[in-house]
């Protein structure tokens, strides 16, 4: 099992910029797949931006050119940068880590998720 922790969400205004960061357990974190994913009040929750274990990032359209996404594999986190923020921003941050099958221990690949943490961007 992996647990994944995210923290750095809080009310920001329109402009701002945040920081939230994933902890993860496991020892084999340089080798997942990471991604955030974003909940809105009333909505599905959507992809916001996502990192190989090869370091390849990949960003919705929504947040290109705001947002980046980063991992520092000796801390065994991820990383979101979140640069001039707007209200549709706000939601519920999620942090995403597929996990790699293991053929020998007979384990399928696995997602896994945090519990999230709140971004909201308001005057």
């Amino acid at each position: 099992q992996v647990q994944l922790v995210e923290s750095g969400g809080g009310l920001v205004q329109p402009g701002g910029s945040l920081r939230l960061s994933c902890a993860a357990s496991g020892r084999a974190f340089s080798t997942y797949d990471m991604a955030w994913y974003r909940q809105a009040p009333g909505k599905q929750r959507e992809f916001v931006a996502s990192i190989t274990s090869g370091e390849t990032t990949n960003l919705a359209d929504s947040v290109k050119g705001r947002f980046t996404i980063s991992r520092d594999n000796a801390k065994n986190t991820v990383y979101l940068q979140m640069n001039s923020l707007k209200p549709e921003d706000t939601a519920v941050y999620y942090c995403n880590a597929e996990v790699r099958g293991d053929v020998v221990a007979g384990t399928d690949a696995m997602d896994y998720w945090g519990k999230g943490t709140l971004v909201t961007v308001s005057s």
